[in-house]
């Protein structure tokens, strides 16, 4: 005989494969051969009852799903998500859940080996990345202790100095995006490396100290800069090329001292101003002009913002394409960050449909599609019982398990929509 068969006389527990419900609305789990009580449900119906805690079994294998595709995917810590799968491992313990909780378990105890391994590689890798470190602060150090040691009167202070800034934006470099190195040795190459840079601007102040006697050259040499710039004044912006060549001169004229460098750079730098400002008038006049191209462009972005919701990826990339070459036709616009603001806009867009369009492949490769079905099949009957929980819940009137049972059923089509299904 059935247990629907039985007669009413016999009460027997409402029972599913992994779990029952008592008559005072203990639910308890099958573990083995025994069973172990995850809570109590009084307010509702045994069907009820078992539902509830079978959505949390339901969620508890939906992390346990996900972390394992994390795993495949890689690119995450592997000594992150194996923290996490021993944090999963000890809820699915004593879980408050109805299902096969020893699946899970299983699962959770060949991913955490799996991981185990992973970390011991990236444990490694971290070592080498140390010691790679230190072979390339070392080699900063001791380029900085040659540039010390080199007779200061042989030295282009100039290119010295930028050299040195170099050295150190290296340094700064390694220091904030590079592993972290242990202190004893980060100390003594950061002691090393400070001594030589101050020993080289020691060099290189007591040098100038001694140049006095070239200050008067230096004022001279910028002064007919000062008098070749305010010469072209009359070409415009024609002549901030040649304007440019003559910075160039200038920055390569030595020192005249404060108070004259001052005087003669205001000079200097009135006449560059007049012929920026002739640009800068030129480009008020091509930013006016480009009003037009750029609201063109933006109907073009509007027009091109509901191929998002274009379920054909062909057909949007169709769209996409054709509104690209139509935003080619209108051609540059100023000023340039509009423009760069405008093509980012468009290139969003563009991405967009990359991504359906690779993640289109990835759910016909043969192999992910076997990699999903399973999930699939698991999360499709979950919504099919869900819904009906749903619309027996509406016919009853019980507003509150058709809300449980819509936020589980709009979870679980969730992940079916992020599986591909």
């Amino acid at each position: 005989m059935t247990a629907d068969a039985e007669t009413s006389d016999t009460n027997p527990a409402p029972q599913t494969a992994w779990g029952r419900v008592d008559d005072d609305g203990t639910v308890s789990v099958r573990e083995g051969d025994s069973w172990r009580v995850v809570g109590q449900y009084p307010d509702g119906t045994a069907e009820e009852a078992l539902a509830y805690y079978q959505r949390k079994f339901t969620d508890l294998a939906g992390e346990v799903t996900l972390l394992e595709a994390r795993a495949r995917r890689g690119g995450a810590s592997a000594a992150d998500l194996r923290s996490t799968a021993k944090t999963l491992r000890t809820r699915t313990a004593d879980a408050a859940a109805v299902g096969d909780l020893e699946n899970l378990r299983t699962r959770l105890d060949a991913l955490t080996a799996t991981l185990a391994e992973a970390s011991e590689a990236e444990t490694a890798a971290a070592k080498e990345a140390v010691e790679e470190a230190v072979r390339e602060r070392t080699g900063i150090v001791e380029a900085a202790e040659a540039m010390a040691a080199r007779d200061p009167q042989t030295v282009q202070w100039k290119q010295a100095s930028e050299e040195m800034t170099a050295l150190f934006d290296r340094w700064q470099s390694h220091q904030q995006n590079g592993p972290r190195l242990p202190r004893a040795v980060g100390q003594q190459l950061w002691r090393r490396f400070r001594d030589a840079r101050a020993t080289v601007d020691r060099h290189r102040r007591e040098f100038y100290a001694s140049l006095d006697q070239t200050h008067k050259a230096a004022r001279d040499a910028k002064t007919r800069l000062v008098e070749r710039a305010e010469a072209l004044a009359p070409r415009g912006e024609d002549a901030i090329g040649a304007y440019r060549d003559l910075l160039d001169e200038w920055k390569n004229s030595g020192r005249a001292g404060k108070k004259v460098d001052d005087a003669l750079w205001a000079r200097f730098k009135a006449a560059g101003d007049a012929l920026y400002g002739a640009r800068a008038q030129r480009e008020a006049a091509d930013v006016e002009a480009s009003k037009e191209k750029i609201e063109a462009k933006r109907a073009l972005l509007a027009e091109a913002a509901p191929i998002a919701d274009e379920r054909d990826v062909a057909r949007a990339r169709a769209l996409l394409t054709g509104i690209q070459r139509r935003w080619d036709e209108i051609g540059r616009v100023h000023p340039r960050d509009v423009e760069r603001s405008l093509d980012d806009q468009l290139r969003a867009i563009e991405q967009g449909v990359r991504t359906r369009e690779e993640a289109d492949w990835k759910r016909n490769n043969p192999e992910t599609k076997a990699r999903a079905n399973d999930m699939t099949r698991q999360l499709t009957e979950a919504i099919d019982k869900l819904e009906a929980e749903v619309a027996e819940a509406e016919a009853r009137g019980d507003e509150r398990s058709a809300k449980q049972a819509r936020e589980a059923l709009e979870a679980r089509r969730t992940w079916l929509r992020a599986v591909g299904g």
